[in-house]
């Protein structure tokens, strides 16, 4: 058996969980077809999500295909859980985009597009909803090449559009018409093909073509279009049949070494972590030990402005795997071991997290494809006394979503997550209510500023020399980076000029200082070198007993690294920039004048608009933090016709005074106040605070 991860992609209610439960029933895994209206679905198994009919987050199903087995990955459609997206696109060997006929392309859907091809995963396109009033055809499939990709050809023709008893029927050889178009769209990506059909008197043969087209469709250069209903089953047959055709199985070497990805992890009944792994090679058998965690070399965020993993750059743990379970015909079966190209629940690994690799680290410089969180704001719990258990549950669940980014406040007692947006926030507030019993209150949203350094700074401090107060010797310089870059981490020390794990307490400080810059926001885009380093050795007594008011510790290093790192980015100075998002705005044209004055205030810069009639487009560049304001104007400037897409774009300096956020630290900029809170026992001085 060969096996296709195969992941299924959507805007928001095209239809994509019903296409799983059409799918599972049509290969004969489930007898009955479950809807999300009545919370029934094999995918959407959260409490919460049969509640809200909505998939949060991604789950794996598994049914044959002749010789095949399919693990489908349902994910969630909504914009506000894309991180839950972009863990599974790194697993995939192909996936199926899902478009409604009525809504047609939406803006999740281009941002789903681009992605998928970006990464050149071979897709498949199949268009939903056929039986519904307003079903379009012709008309998608243009909008399909205009805003998704040129390299399109629909797979079959819909008969009824808009009925009930709709129907699609498959293109075959024997259609000229369809051939014809086959052969235009590859020759266009293959020249050897091209002069076969130049030279040849007669077309090219239907069998060629439908090799080709798979060819074609496994490298990414194009996506064939199917037409059909999930509700009434009409087209899912050919799209099996186009999965099992032309999309390619997974690959790879179970004798190799091990090699996987984490994509998800949850709890067990008893709390156990289970962690979901897309093997890439090697095997993986019950009671192995088996490393995991990160590999980066960096020293906190990526360009992105997310924060560091908590585990200071490239921590790597060890567990022993206690159970393995594998997918097959909708269940999740119990095996020995599980190897390359399949994808296992494992057990028994309890510090791992999503995003970790398993066995050998990860060499394939995998990124982050979609927008960070750009939205944070504080939860408090509605009862003090669950302060604690507040922060023990945010902490299980960032285990499955990292990029909630827990931010402690130890001053105020507070905690802050990072957001997505408003459906977040709600879907965080129940989960804690319904799953661990605790009522909580969310302060106003705001947005998430990043800083970058305007030029070079450099500061130092010696050992034993004033106003230094701790054992140690730290010079740090910092220089601005490519935007986009990250943080980097250098040494111009020699690597043997202090013990290892001082050289590393200053990298991992390094990372933690720099989540809160000058203005108190993620400084990212930037190289830390470390310039100076000194240390005092181990010191004892006459009698053997270690004195560490004469040696120096790796406190010394985490205590002194912040003020001189501060020291150093104070000097090159920051400026604070804000995210931005990309609209596009349809119009009625006679609105247009009333629309543009209003832009402005709120920081837009529109483009050229583009009359279509009686439509107007109008795509520009706005403040994420200002579009939910434009979305609430919208339907009175429009007459409610009116429709807004908007996607992030990129992070832009912000005009004006810079925001500020407050810091949760012991404020390395105010050294007077920094170390009254920090404490050092330096010879021959007692306590120094």
């Amino acid at each position: 058996m060969h096996t296709l991860n195969l992941g299924i992609l959507a805007h928001v209610d095209a239809g994509k969980t019903s296409l799983t439960e059409r799918l599972l029933h049509t290969a004969g895994v489930i007898d009955e077809i479950g809807s999300v209206d009545d919370g029934n679905t094999q995918t959407d198994s959260l409490a919460l999500e049969r509640e809200r009919g909505i998939t949060i987050k991604s789950a794996v199903v598994s049914f044959p295909i002749d010789d095949i087995t399919v693990n489908l990955i349902d994910t969630p459609g909504h914009p506000d859980f894309i991180a839950e997206v972009e863990r599974v696109l790194n697993v995939l060997d192909g996936a199926m985009l899902v478009i409604s006929a009525v809504e047609g392309v939406q803006a999740q859907t281009r941002v789903l597009m681009r992605t998928l091809r970006r990464l050149r995963i071979p897709t498949l396109i199949f268009v939903n909803k056929v039986d519904r009033g307003g079903a379009q055809e012709e008309s998608l499939l243009r909008s399909i090449s205009e805003k998704l990709t040129p390299a399109v050809i629909a797979m079959g023709s819909v008969d009824g559009r808009g009925c009930r008893d709709a129907r699609c029927t498959p293109y075959t050889g024997a259609d000229p018409g369809f051939t014809d178009r086959l052969a235009e769209l590859l020759t266009d990506q293959d020249d050897a093909l091209l002069a076969a059909y130049v030279e040849n008197a007669a077309p090219l043969p239907y069998r060629r073509l439908r090799e080709e087209l798979a060819v074609q469709t496994g490298q990414a250069l194009v996506h064939p279009v199917f037409f059909g209903s999930a509700i009434t089953g009409v087209g899912v047959d050919a799209l099996i049949s186009g999965v099992r055709e032309l999309l390619p199985a997974s690959a790879g070497d179970a004798d190799g070494p091990v090699s996987g990805t984490v994509f998800k992890v949850e709890r067990g009944p008893g709390g156990e972590k289970i962690a979901y792994v897309r093997m890439f090679s090697g095997t993986v058998r019950v009671r192995d030990r088996l490393p995991f965690g990160r590999s980066d070399g960096h020293a906190g965020g990526g360009g992105d402005g997310r924060g560091g993993d908590g585990r200071g750059g490239g921590g790597r743990g060890e567990g022993k795997v206690t159970a393995i379970s594998v997918f097959d015909r909708g269940s999740a079966l119990r095996e020995a071991a599980v190897g390359a190209g399949r994808i296992a629940r494992l057990r028994g690994l309890g510090d791992i997290r999503v995003g970790d690799t398993v066995g050998e680290p990860d060499t394939t410089g995998r990124r982050n494809w979609f927008a960070p969180p750009t939205l944070e704001s504080v939860v408090a719990p509605s009862a003090p006394v669950n302060r604690g258990a507040l922060h023990f549950a945010l902490a299980q669940l960032a285990e499955q979503d990292p990029l909630i980014n827990l931010r402690q406040d130890g001053i105020r007692k507070e905690v802050s997550v990072s957001l997505y947006g408003e459906v977040q926030k709600e879907v965080i507030q129940a989960t804690l209510a319904d799953e661990f019993g605790i009522d909580v209150t969310f302060r106003e949203t705001t947005t998430i500023c990043l800083e970058r350094p305007n030029g070079s700074g450099a500061a130092y401090e010696i050992i034993g020399q004033d106003p230094n107060p701790f054992l140690a010797t730290v010079g740090l310089r910092v220089d601005p980076a490519p935007i986009g870059s990250g943080i980097e981490y250098r040494l111009e020390v020699e690597l043997g000029s202090m013990p290892y794990s001082l050289m590393r307490a200053v990298e991992e400080t390094v990372g933690e200082t720099l989540r809160q810059g000058i203005h108190g926001w993620q400084v990212t885009d930037c190289v830390v070198t470390m310039t100076h380093s000194g240390y005092w050795p181990r010191q004892s007594h006459s009698h053997g007993v270690f004195d560490k008011s004469m040696s120096s510790t790796a406190g010394d290093f985490r205590n002194l690294t912040p003020l001189v790192l501060m020291s150093a980015l104070k000097q090159a100075g920051t400026t604070v920039h804000e995210p931005m998002h990309r609209f596009r705005l349809e119009l009625p044209t006679d609105l247009l004048g009333p629309v543009l004055p209003v832009l402005a205030p709120l920081g837009a810069v529109p483009g050229t608009p583009a009359p279509h009639g009686a439509v107007c487009v109008l795509e520009g560049e706005i403040p994420a933090a200002r579009v939910h304001g434009l979305q609430q104007r919208l339907p009175a400037l429009t007459r409610g016709e009116g429709v807004l897409e908007s996607e992030f774009d990129s992070y832009r300096a912000v005009r004006g005074a810079p925001p500020a956020r407050p810091r949760t630290d012991r404020d390395p900029l105010n050294r007077k106040e920094y170390l009254l809170h920090t404490v050092r026992r330096v010879a021959g001085q007692g306590d120094f605070r």
